[in-house]
């Protein structure tokens, strides 16, 4: 009698490389079957691309696969498809006009058959009938709780990744890779995921869900491998012997705190910063900010959270002058009225403005770290006098900074582009800090950035509140507006819909407010 192989899948001595990286260095993984596998790892560490060559989006330079303990060959997703490996990647690929049966089987068309005597031909038309039956058995057998005729733009986030996953069951996948499946998902949300991963883990589906989040994995894996700079680190078992401050050394490579500490000082002095009716509407006419109201105290930190797409990005424009706000929408500093002002004018205000996209709103890419650090106070003493650059004093900016804001340079004075993630927030962070604004605007402050580095953007964050900066926080991580937050807002649809001391509710109570189930009044929102 023939053994059954021990692994299910087997990626052995796999490398993957770019120009100018080594993305995947001789990365050895090993599944068996009927388990949830975390592979965990800061961003940029080898892991999405590891899983991208498992599907066949790469083709790696070094290493085989093995299905079942056989050789196999992915040179695309329809390969990986035939052999029974499905990917949901962290962006949806559905399309919102379709139902949600007519994304599943978009490209596996079953057509009818017809029999003339004792032949069988096929047919032009798709067999609908039998295609809805097959989808509803499997949304029966695994209870996902979806309504197959309806639309895919008015279902909730949750209910499209519940969608993309049943794509991969109807072509009877048994090897399922999940790209952080948890990203845009509310709490309640995130639990209903976790279930639905373990019933699938029971039906003997095995699983791979690439994350960094530490509580998730730590609710739902197996076991657990994790990757650093493109090297596995090691492969443990999700017991109580593995910690999350282990993992996440493994992840950093050093001891890492994972827990914000505040000082216990009193929260709020006097009123700093205050935003009234605050409206927008977009190009066609629609309200997409509606009557948005808030204030931040000295000492205070204030976060908002949300679902993304709930309008946390327009309201980041509005505050700084990058979308027009409708008429009597007023943003004031101390009571001097400031709507409608642009980054350098706001600076000018003592505002720091760390934006959602680093990239495309915070650095010039091509030029050097130590431009990056002055850019928006160029024009100011010490760095310029009479239009002349004085490049003792940017220099020595850079010098301190650096040292101070603990960013990793390869050489003394690189172009800002050529740095990891965290590094290029650190010099967003290291220029907008550094001037000690009396009110900092920071959205999304971690994304993209290692453990590591969001442990040193956390403490930065809390030493500004600490000495009187009045702080707004735009995150789509839940965790971290509550962590760093005094206070709490939730955004739905354009609105404030919830205000609440971040140490007196839960993720559950947020949630229900983040997916519109629950709204405070606005007498109740004016009392906050």
């Amino acid at each position: 009698m023939e053994q059954s192989p021990q692994y299910v899948i087997e990626m052995l001595h796999i490398t993957k490389e770019f120009p100018g990286i080594k993305a995947n260095d001789d990365i050895t993984l090993q599944l068996r079957k009927g388990e949830i596998h975390a592979l965990l790892g800061e961003n940029g560490a080898g892991k999405s691309t590891l899983m991208s060559v498992l599907f066949g989006l790469y083709q790696p330079e070094e290493g085989e696969i093995r299905k079942n303990g056989k050789p196999v060959k992915i040179n695309d997703p329809n390969d990986a498809t035939a052999l029974g490996i499905g990917m949901v990647h962290q962006h949806f690929k559905l399309s919102p006009s379709l139902s949600i049966y007519e994304n599943i089987v978009l490209g596996t068309e079953t057509v009818c058959t017809h029999k003339i005597g004792k032949k069988t031909f096929r047919g032009v038309l798709i067999d609908k009938k039998k295609e809805k039956a097959e989808i509803q058995a499997l949304v029966d057998k695994f209870n996902f709780n979806l309504n197959i005729t309806d639309k895919v733009s008015d279902i909730s986030v949750g209910a499209k990744q519940r969608v993309e996953i049943l794509k991969m069951l109807y072509r009877d996948v048994d090897l399922l890779i999940l790209d952080e499946p948890t990203a845009v998902l509310i709490p309640q949300e995130v639990d209903d995921l976790i279930r639905r991963l373990i019933d699938l883990k029971k039906a003997g589906k095995t699983i791979i869900i690439i994350t960094h989040k530490l509580n998730e994995v730590k609710m739902c894996a197996d076991n657990i491998t994790v990757i650093r700079a493109g090297h596995v680190i090691g492969t443990v078992p999700n017991d109580e012997n593995t910690t999350d401050e282990d993992l996440a050394e493994m992840m950093v490579g050093r001891a890492v705190l994972l827990r914000v500490k505040k000082s216990g000082k009193p929260v709020g002095g006097k009123v700093a910063y205050q935003v009234n009716h605050l409206s927008a509407v977009n190009s066609e006419g629609k309200k997409i900010l509606n009557d948005i109201s808030f204030r931040i105290h000295e000492n205070e930190v204030v976060g908002i959270a949300g679902v993304e797409g709930n309008g946390q990005t327009e309201l980041m424009l509005a505050l700084t002058g990058l979308l027009d706000v409708c008429h009597g929408s007023t943003v004031e500093l101390g009571g001097v009225n400031i709507t409608g002002l642009w980054p350098d004018e706001l600076r000018k205000h003592d505002i720091g403005v760390v934006p959602e996209d680093r990239y495309k709103q915070g650095l010039c890419l091509d030029v050097p770290v130590s431009a990056n650090l002055i850019a928006g106070y160029h024009g100011l003493k010490p760095y310029c006098n009479k239009g002349v650059m004085n490049r003792r004093a940017i220099t020595e900016n850079r010098d301190r900074l650096v040292e101070e804001y603990d960013v990793r340079l390869s050489t003394k004075d690189p172009a800002v582009g050529s740095l990891s993630g965290g590094n290029a927030q650190k010099v967003i962070i290291a220029r907008e800090f550094s001037r000690r604004p009396k009110v900092l605007l920071v959205s999304q402050p971690t994304r993209g950035v290692d453990i590591g580095a969001i442990e040193f953007i956390h403490n930065q964050i809390l030493k500004m509140r600490d000495a009187s900066t009045a702080v707004l926080i735009i995150s789509s991580e839940l965790s971290e507006v509550t962590g760093l937050s005094d206070r709490v807002l939730v955004m739905y649809h354009g609105e404030i819909v919830g205000s609440f001391r971040s140490d007196d509710v839960s993720f559950n109570e947020l949630g229900l407010y983040m997916s519109g189930v629950k709204r405070m009044s606005s007498e109740e929102l004016s009392e906050e």
